[in-house]
């Protein structure tokens, strides 16, 4: 892979990874609920979802898993029903997993974080459509493959682990900030509204 290849792949990697869509909103809100320091077990388990994918793409299993409508339409039904679930939780819930609140009190375990930065990620089929499509136009078959995936991969996950915690920090900055209750509210909803509109987009997602 040559230097240009790379920094196109790279480009687009970060495109994709910086704009805001579930796993952001999640980790934004664990930053805001449990402080920057925690929301960073969400950025791992985002990454680590994306490492999975990573890795089922590089060794052609997402080939197989595109092929069959059973098992993609398994996991884009997941995704729709966890992302709906996740949002009307953020609505109705003060409590729920992703109120965006500056009250601590009610800490997490570094666990629970972390599976639910997992869950979100994975749930979301698009990662792999991501992934499966792009990595065979970035490999050069003349130089070995196993040093450019390893390359193509630390790269994805660097940038991941970048995005996130910027995210987090975000969120943990919102509360910081002493965001007022009615503006706390207003941020919930409008989480909560984007993540049922995410799982809805989710259910239109065709191979």
């Amino acid at each position: 892979m040559s230097l240009d290849a790379y920094l196109i792949f790279l480009f687009a990697t970060m495109v994709v990874v910086f704009s805001p869509g579930p796993a952001a909103i999640t980790v934004a809100t664990q930053g805001a609920s449990q402080g920057f320091k925690k929301s960073f077990f969400g950025t791992a388990g985002v990454a680590g979802a994306n490492v999975v994918y990573f890795l089922l793409s590089a060794t052609g299993i997402a080939s197989l898993i595109l092929a069959s409508n059973f098992v993609f339409s398994v996991i884009k039904w997941v995704g729709v029903v966890y992302l709906i679930y996740l949002g009307i939780n953020a609505i109705v819930s003060r409590s729920g997993g992703l109120s965006i609140s500056s009250d601590t009190t009610q800490t997490k375990s570094n666990s629970s974080l972390f599976s639910q930065g997992f869950i979100v990620e994975l749930a979301n089929p698009k990662a792999l459509l991501y992934f499966s499509s792009l990595l065979p136009q970035f490999i050069d078959l003349d130089k070995p493959i196993l040093i450019q995936l390893f390359i193509m991969g630390a790269s994805c996950l660097i940038v991941d682990l970048i995005a996130y915690s910027t995210y987090g920090y975000f969120g943990h900055r919102i509360a910081q900030g002493g965001v007022k209750p009615a503006l706390v509210n207003i941020i919930n909803r409008a989480a909560g509204g984007f993540l049922i509109f995410a799982g809805l987009r989710m259910a239109l997602i065709e191979k």
